[in-house]
């Protein structure tokens, strides 16, 4: 398909063209077992793409077009692969049970459009489709995630062997910098000739070395968005913050409280609650992660080694 018939069509369907072109409707993209696949229903299907895509890539013409025709391209492939489940299905004969589809569509009622007919069926006129369309789309989106959990999503049994191995293969990605976990207090200057805010600053710091909390210090003073918390931030490491506050935060040890750090814009008092020197997180920290991990490739192997079955023994042809 070319580049500009693509926009055309995204610019009718988004309301920017005129009516649609009647080779668009009857243009047809695959032939799965026998059924169409046309031009009309992959936009359909890809439609949320193609509206955020417009909007992400405004001005810049170019892109948008490489980015609408990959998305085309999976919006048919997906569209493919659910025809050869859907033929799977009827071939392999797998049955559904009584009412399923029934209790499917009542459900999404419920969801859609909150238990109300009415307002379903003028929706559905307003989306140009009729209830008995609607129906067989749940019935195939059901189909397709029973079939899917059948041959793909199966329960997978990742073995701690193979969790280990590929912690002792991959060490960077468990790789922590150093680190540290800090209060901060901002005072914020008024101007280059403000003196006022650095006096400030260091009668706070005589406040805490007299022993008063930093927490509610920064509670009290602080004129940042951590105020709240006390001034307490997540786990920084040596890139988050501007040198001088780093060479500030990196040289305290834990319970240890900076001097004023005087910069351009405001003073600043740090105190380092927690610090960790960079290493490798132990096993025990990333196993659940990695098992997930490596469960959802073996689910992508699995899928992909399916449906290149189905491929295999099904007509398909793409135009």
């Amino acid at each position: 398909m070319k580049i500009a018939r693509i926009i055309l069509v995204v610019s009718v369907m988004s309301g920017l063209g005129g009516p649609l072109p009647a080779r668009t409707v009857d243009a047809v993209e695959a032939i799965v077992a026998g059924t169409v696949i046309t031009e009309l229903q992959v936009f359909e299907f890809s439609r949320p793409v193609l509206d955020t895509l417009r909007l992400q890539y405004a001005g810049k013409p170019a892109e948008y077009q490489k980015a609408t025709q990959a998305a085309f391209d999976d919006s048919l492939e997906q569209l493919v692969e659910r025809q050869l489940i859907l033929h799977s299905f009827e071939t392999e004969g797998y049955k559904l049970p009584d009412g399923v589809i029934d209790d499917a569509v009542q459900e999404r009622i419920r969801e859609r459009f909150l238990g109300d007919r009415v307002s379903m069926i003028k929706t559905l006129q307003a989306d140009g489709m009729t209830v008995e369309q609607f129906r067989k789309e749940i019935r195939d989106q059901y189909v397709e995630a029973a079939m899917r959990n059948q041959n793909v999503a199966r329960e997978i049994i990742i073995s701690p062997y193979k969790v280990e191995m590929y912690y002792q293969a991959h060490p960077a990605e468990f790789q922590l910098p150093d680190q540290v976990k800090l209060r901060m207090i901002t005072i914020n200057k008024n101007g280059d000739n403000d003196t006022n805010t650095l006096r400030l600053a260091h009668d706070i710091l005589a406040k805490i070395q007299k022993g008063e909390s930093f927490h509610d210090l920064a509670v009290l003073y602080s004129q940042d968005a951590q105020r709240s918390a006390g001034g307490e931030r997540d786990w920084i490491d040596r890139t988050t913050l501007n040198k001088d506050l780093t060479d500030a935060a990196f040289s305290l040890k834990p319970g240890e409280t900076s001097g004023v750090i005087d910069l351009p814009g405001a003073c600043y008092l740090l105190n380092v609650m927690e610090a960790h020197t960079a290493h490798v997180k132990p096993l025990s920290e990333v196993r659940d992660s990695i098992e997930k991990e490596l469960r959802a490739a073996e689910q992508t192997r699995l899928q992909k080694q399916w449906i290149d079955s189905l491929k295999r023994k099904t007509f398909i042809a793409y135009f």
